[in-house]
């Protein structure tokens, strides 16, 4: 029976379509669907068949839709590649309704080219049947017209959830698939129909995805994620892939009995070889894989049993080779085909009752036509598992009570282990101790003693350095230098540029203040500062206060020698600064600071101060200018920091000015306490170093006042009174920079939150300040090393342009003389004569040069030659020629010399002449390119002596016989020939190749009779 669960909307409106094409003997089908890929189950040679059997057979059928005739028309949703196209589908979809007015639409399979075909039918209100698109998306309000007579994957989910609920498995199970985003990701869709399942009933899902296509596979990862992540798995690949994986899986050592792995093989590919045995590939890993898949259980589409079903398949065997000469192989694939079939009959006898036609109701070719209501057809699935595990085949359960399943540990495993993934359980771990427990409590154990000890060793070393009171010196150790030799210029200004051994604070009647003293301590001047306690008691907090100044290393603070507490004279020894502090600089008038000078002396303030507060000192508590001092490298350092067990009330006696005098930089909350503490506070650190900030850019003293000048008294009790606006120090846009402005009142504030700390402060003065380094030195390295780059790209430069120079002159040289003799003399090395055996020289001149002369002007004449001695020297450069010189019209080359090359010169000199007499017969005069260049050229070989000649424009010259007779062979000659001697005549028969003619005998002044030759040319061959 077929069970029709149209939807009502889609029903009135068909029938309304119906009664406006009454008139009309056709009803339109649309056919879409893959054309040629036949790996796809709806492809068309797969489908075709079945819909075109299935139209014959309604058109056959007197009582289905009387008075009117199926037809279809057919397009493809393939692209160029062959694969199921998003927009080739619906460009064929908007073609069929355009041309044809379809009343339904067939297909297409693939549920990304469904998608938009299914918008679209729903948009013209007309209904859409197929076998494919098993995607969950389809179910919903979204496609209300589409109708899905195959199996699609909500079903495949609801089929894994019932699996999970008949055994148990409430909790957690792992869904593994391969994707790739091309074509038509069948994994990706069949698992998302089981992900949406199983999260309808809480049960915890976890995806692992991977590429098949992208080898190799990371296997090692998968196992991975298996382990830590679920024992029921759901997997969805290709067959071998999925036989690869279980391979791996076997071989790790893990516990498989507690694993189950289902295999998602809708189509049943994997058991369509090997007589159902998935794991049988006839290779090495056969055996293991054999073992391996006793955890498997496999997924597939139920293959219909009814005789029809079995008709049907035989009749699409048969019409397939027909219509398409395609054969098609017996496989659940044929469900599909089966399902299009069913599709067409059902909408079929749809449309036959919205016409009051007869109302019998045949059953489909693969059973029973149910459709839940959402449209898509309810479809039966099978589980497949081993029948026998010593031949490890499988076959499909069926649904009768008592059928067994088979399960490697002999009872089904849970989905989440008793004592969880990772054996965390807290029962489990009352139980047992893994190894890595042991391992980590033995680890834990191990840390804890060697703390211990640790702590127990530094106790004991810091108890012996407290005992030792390494800091103590003797006060007979230290030797004091007489005060008269240094003071006895009487001036501060000489003290400051001698580098003074005091510090100085001027009184209300000028009195200088000495408030620092200097002595040698084992060889080392040292700073002394005295202490007013007339005994120290050491007790355990003193001691830790010395050690600590005896471990605070900076090269911003001054460092702790030590200390005496020999009474009466107790003291502090600190490195001695020979610069003097800060404050005698800013008081010599005669030493210029520029701003870079300024803010190095503030950043190493900064510096300090930073160290000092992050240190076990804490804060400063009596930072002052001069308690800033300057060391030879012109490098500030904070000094009088620490140890408040020594600090006493300063005694100044009757002087009233110099004790207020030292308030100028305390903190207005410090001011109105009775009893500062003597470490100070961070915050009161900050507001004395705006003091001093104000102090080195105006270089008028501390807490400038612009106008009336007040005392330190006045100025101390203004500041304790509180008043608004507070009183502060004078700000002076004119002598800094608006932004060093800002950052005094910033440190000066009332309330000592709102001042930064030095960190801010660092970061303030570096951004405002970027054009300046760290300190003096700094800058004046920085500026040398730019001038010493500078100094090397100028050197650099002048070195290429000397080598630039140098290669023109070397060039101009071996232009004037050969390379070798060249070379020698560049040596520095005497080039002596030397004498050559057998060499040949060249001559030639112009024959009616002198009248050309005459008939031309110089300018033409210097012309001529150069053009025609240019076009000389480029030929010889081919050959292995020496040219000596010119002379006038005369052109004297040589081969042989410097370089010796056996008898290899004549037949160099031979083929340079030719090549030159070559060039003469079409070399044209500039200034008379009518008139042909007549060269007269005369060869002769035998020895000669060359050397150099001279110191001034000194020359290569020859020497000899051989000269002289070449020159006579070049004058006795004709014009546009070559005259060769009878020496050079036996040189060039060595070769066998050159064409000679016997001139005969003729007259040599000086020689007498000689025979002589004309060099025609050389033989073809060569």
């Amino acid at each position: 029976w077929i069970i029709i669960v149209f939807p009502v909307y889609c029903c009135y409106l068909h029938v309304c379509h119906c009664l406006q094409e009454l008139l009309c003997q056709n009803i339109t089908l649309a056919v879409i669907l893959p054309q040629t890929n036949t790996d796809y189950p709806w492809a068309w040679p797969r489908v075709g068949p079945a819909l075109d059997r299935a139209i014959r057979e309604v058109n056959a059928d007197p009582t289905l839709l009387p008075g009117f005739h199926l037809t279809y028309f057919f397009k493809s949703s393939e692209d160029k590649r062959g694969v199921c196209s998003e927009s080739v589908a619906p460009l064929m979809a908007v073609d069929l309704k355009l041309a044809h007015d379809p009343w339904a639409f067939i297909g297409p399979g693939c549920c990304y080219t469904s998608s938009p075909v299914g918008l679209f039918t729903t948009h013209w209100d007309v209904p859409m049947v197929t076998a494919g698109a098993p995607a969950v998306a389809f179910v919903g309000s979204d496609y209300p017209f589409i109708t899905n007579t195959g199996p699609t994957h909500r079903k495949l989910g609801r089929f894994a959830l019932r699996i999970c609920e008949h055994f148990g498995w409430q909790k957690h199970v792992i869904l593994m698939f391969s994707d790739r985003t091309v074509d038509d990701r069948p994994c990706y869709f069949a698992v998302e129909g089981l992900y949406t399942e199983l999260r309808n009933i809480n049960i915890s899902v976890i995806d692992s995805v991977f590429d098949e296509h992208k080898t190799p596979v990371n296997y090692s990862q998968i196992l991975s994620d298996i382990q830590n992540d679920g024992r029921v798995m759901f997997v969805c690949c290709s067959p071998d892939v999925f036989r690869k994986l279980m391979v791996q899986f076997r071989r790790a050592n893990l516990p498989h009995e507690q694993y189950v792995f289902f295999y998602i093989d809708v189509f049943a590919s994997s058991l369509a070889t090997s007589d159902q045995r998935p794991w049988a590939r006839g290779d090495q890993d056969d055996a293991i894989a054999k073992e391996a898949f006793k955890n498997v259980k496999i997924l597939t589409y139920q293959e219909p049993q009814n005789p029809e079903y079995k008709q049907f398949v035989q009749n699409l065997k048969t019409d397939a080779q027909n219509m398409f000469n395609y054969t098609i192989q017996d496989s659940l694939m044929n469900i599909i085909a089966g399902g299009f079939y069913d599709g067409l009959m059902l909408y079929t006898h749809a449309l036959n009752e919205t016409m009051a036609a007869s109302r019998t109701r045949p059953s489909g070719v693969t059973g029973l036509v149910h459709l839940d209501e959402n449209g898509d057809r309810e479809t039966s699935f099978a589980l497949w598992d081993l029948r026998d595990t010593n031949s490890s085949v499988y076959e499909q359960l069926s649904m009768v009570p008592g059928t067994s399943i088979f399960w490697l540990g002999g009872v089904c495993p849970p989905d989440v282990p008793v004592c969880g993934f990772k054996n965390d359980n807290p029962i489990c771990l009352a139980k047992t101790i893994t190894i890595s427990q042991m391992v980590s409590i033995v680890l834990f154990f191990i840390l804890v003693m060697g703390f211990t000890i640790s702590m127990f060793i530094y106790r004991m070393k810091l108890e012996k350095e407290l005992v030792a009171q390494l800091w103590r010196i003797s006060w007979d150790d230290i030797h004091m230098i007489n005060p008269d030799k240094v003071l006895r210029s009487g001036s501060r200004i000489t003290l400051s540029l001698r580098g003074s051994n005091y510090g100085s604070l001027m009184t209300a009647d000028g009195n200088l203040q000495v408030f620092a003293k200097t002595g040698y301590y084992k060889g080392n001047i040292m700073a002394i500062k005295y202490s007013n306690r007339k005994r120290i008691e050491l007790n355990r907090t003193i001691l830790f206060q010395l050690k600590h100044m005896r471990d605070v290393q900076n090269e911003h603070l001054t460092r702790f020698i030590g200390a005496c507490i020999d009474p009466p004279n107790i003291c502090i020894l600190t490195e001695y600064c020979p610069r003097g502090s800060l404050q005698d600089i800013l008081e010599n008038d005669s030493i210029t600071l520029d701003w870079m000078f300024k803010y190095s002396l503030i950043n190493d303030i900064v510096k300090g101060m930073l160290f000092l507060h992050n240190s076990v000192i804490v804060s400063h508590g009596k930072l002052k200018s001069s308690n800033c001092v300057v060391d030879n490298r012109f490098v500030l350092k904070i000094t009088d920091y620490g140890l408040s067990c020594f600090r006493s009330e300063d005694n100044l006696g009757t002087d009233a000015h110099a004790y207020y005098a030292q308030k100028l930089w305390m903190a207005p909350e410090l001011l109105r306490m009775e009893s500062p503490p003597p470490q100070g506070t961070q915050k009161g650190d900050v507001y004395s170093f705006g003091i001093i900030l104000q102090e080195v850019a105006l270089r008028r003293g501390a807490f400038y006042l612009e106008g009336d000048p007040l005392s330190p008294k006045e100025i101390v009790d203004r500041v304790i009174l509180g008043e608004w606006p507070c009183l502060r120090p004078t700000v002076d846009p004119q002598s800094h920079s608006p932004e060093l402005g800002q950052l005094m009142q910033r440190c000066w504030a009332e309330e000592p939150t709102e001042r930064p700390d030095f960190n801010q402060i660092r970061i303030l003065l570096r951004k405002h300040n970027k054009g300046y380094g760290s300190n003096i030195l700094d800058n004046l390295l920085s500026r040398m090393e730019q001038y010493a780059n500078n100094l090397e790209e100028l050197v650099e430069e002048r070195t290429q342009a000397y080598h630039e120079e140098k290669r023109k002159a070397e060039n101009l040289l071996y232009q004037i003389l050969p390379h070798s003799v060249a070379e020698q003399l560049k040596r520095g090395e005497t080039v002596q004569a030397e004498a050559f055996d057998s060499v040949t020289i060249y001559f030639s001149d112009i024959v009616g040069f002198t009248s050309l002369s005459a008939e031309s002007t110089p300018m033409e004449v210097v012309t001529l030659l150069n053009d025609l001695y240019t076009c000389f020297d480029a030929i010889i450069d081919n050959f292995d020629v020496y040219k000596v010189e010119t002379i006038g019209d005369a052109y004297m080359v040589v081969s042989g010399l410097p370089v010796r090359n056996g008898n290899l010169h004549g037949r160099e000199i031979a083929r340079m002449a030719l090549a030159l007499l070559h060039a003469v017969r079409s070399f044209r005069i500039r200034h008379r390119p009518q008139q042909q260049l007549k060269l007269r050229i005369g060869i002769h070989s035998g020895p000669v002596c060359a050397g150099v000649v001279g110191l001034k424009m000194p020359r290569y010259c020859l020497f000899g016989d051989t000269v002289n007779t070449s020159s006579r062979m070049e004058s006795t000659g004709e014009a546009l020939k070559i005259h060769i001697s009878s020496a050079t005549r036996d040189v060039l028969l060595e070769f066998n190749w050159f064409q000679l003619e016997l001139r005969g005998d003729i007259d040599i002044k000086g020689k007498g009779k000689m025979t002589t030759y004309w060099l025609l040319g050389e033989s073809d061959s060569q």
